[in-house]
């Protein structure tokens, strides 16, 4: 069937289907049925044109033709400017600069949304350890955020200690957290893992719904005190600007980290476990002790996110790590690219930021994310920025080859 026509059938099916929705509204008060049949043509004009660029999308990607093909004087250049460390550390220069200067350049408004998400971030990327470095599915990685966030809340309700003293002991809490699922499922993978994390992270925010005399329920704990600098008192201005430097802090040391993990023998080992279990073993790595560190450092740093969360909204409750916290983590690291730190980060910016200046199309928020998550999954399932893989090539046989090709000459 030609494309043409696939389009067209596409459109009327459309317009049949959304006609009770869109095409008919009830005057009640005039006991009057009111046809809008012009949304309906518009709809199909609009659904007509879609599907003739689904059509051809499809048809160059079939061919094995990229979708937008970039010129190659402008690639040349992009792959010139990549290249030049020199050009890469002023752009890094430019934007610390940039951050630092955000809280007086910006309202108060637009610095929440920067702590939101530099939060997400540091989230993403650890999330990115255990799924985008070690290949672990895990869909419950929000309990770790919230063992982090009531680890704080309760241990200063409690105890009395401040944000500093529990910073380090959120992230150890929500470590060991993590070595106690990941002992369980050491011999799952794939879709039996995702399922046992998800009914993991269900288990701890209905624990922390249902254990009233502990975290307070659905009430959650209020009066978590923001953290100090030297006993200074401060307002509300002055202490969100204080966060947002603590934030940026961290999301400069997280990205450090786990670059430098990486690259590291133990990211060395994440990454072959990734890429084959079986062939993993058999080369000598320890599987269990690989599992076990991806999971223990990954939600490391969801606890470290949960204790400043907590600090920074100074009130906490199971609503705010449900499921869907999950999941527009593990969306940023899809989106932005398993295994990669600036795509993951980029994808959190996105995430994040777009629906906060996207608000005059509220009702279509979650439509215009759904659509953009599956045209990224079919024509680019690596994300925006692919992670980088190592090629390694054996010197003699390079020699052998260069050698056989001069005499070749």
């Amino acid at each position: 069937m030609p494309a043409i026509a696939k389009a067209f059938l596409t459109a009327i099916w459309f317009m049949i289907l959304t006609l009770p929705v869109m095409g008919i509204k009830l005057n009640l008060l005039e006991n009057r049925v009111n046809w809008k049949f012009d949304r309906i043509l518009w709809l199909g004009v609009a659904v007509f044109f879609l599907a003739m660029l689904w059509n051809w999308c499809f048809a160059r990607k079939a061919r094995g033709l990229p979708i937008l093909a970039m010129p190659e004087s402008i690639r040349a250049s992009l792959d010139k400017v990549s290249g030049n460390t020199g050009l890469k550390r002023t752009f890094l220069v430019l934007l610390l600069a940039i951050l630092v200067a955000m809280p007086w350049l910006g309202s108060f408004y637009q610095t929440n949304i920067m702590i939101s998400a530099m939060l997400y971030i540091m989230l993403a990327l650890g999330l990115n350890i255990v799924v985008g470095l070690a290949g672990q599915l895990v869909l419950g990685y929000v309990a770790f955020y919230a063992v982090g966030a009531y680890g704080y809340a309760l241990l200063n309700q409690y105890f009395g200690l401040g944000f500093w003293a529990c910073l380090p002991l959120g992230g150890l809490l929500a470590a060991l957290f993590g070595l106690g699922l990941g002992f369980p499922v050491l011999r799952l993978r794939g879709d039996y893992l995702a399922i046992v994390t998800l009914g993991f992270g269900e288990i701890v925010r209905l624990a922390m719904l249902n254990w009233t005399s502990l975290t307070g329920g659905p009430r959650g704990i209020s009066d978590i005190p923001r953290p100090g600098f030297f006993n200074m008192e401060m307002d509300l201005n002055q202490a969100t600007d204080y966060i947002y430097y603590l934030v940026l802090i961290a999301v400069i040391i997280t990205v450090i980290v786990i670059s430098r993990l990486k690259n590291s023998r133990v990211g060395l080992a994440l990454q072959a476990l990734r890429e084959d279990e079986v062939a993993c073993e058999a080369m000598g790595v320890d599987i269990t002790r690989a599992k076990l560190s991806a999971f223990a450092l990954g939600s490391c740093w969801a606890g470290f996110a949960g204790v400043i969360f907590a600090a920074k909204t100074t009130f906490i409750n199971p609503s705010s790590f449900t499921f869907m916290e999950s999941a527009m983590i593990l969306s940023m690291v899809v989106l932005g690219g398993m295994g990669s730190i600036s795509g993951v980060i980029i994808a959190a910016i996105i995430l994040i930021m777009a629906p906060e200046y996207l608000r005059a199309f509220s009702e279509y928020r979650m439509l215009i994310f759904g659509a953009i998550m599956v045209i990224m999954m079919i024509f680019r399932p690596q994300g925006l920025i692919s992670g980088e893989r190592r090629n390694y090539r054996i010197t003699a046989l390079a020699e052998r080859d260069a050698r056989a090709a001069r005499e070749g000459n």
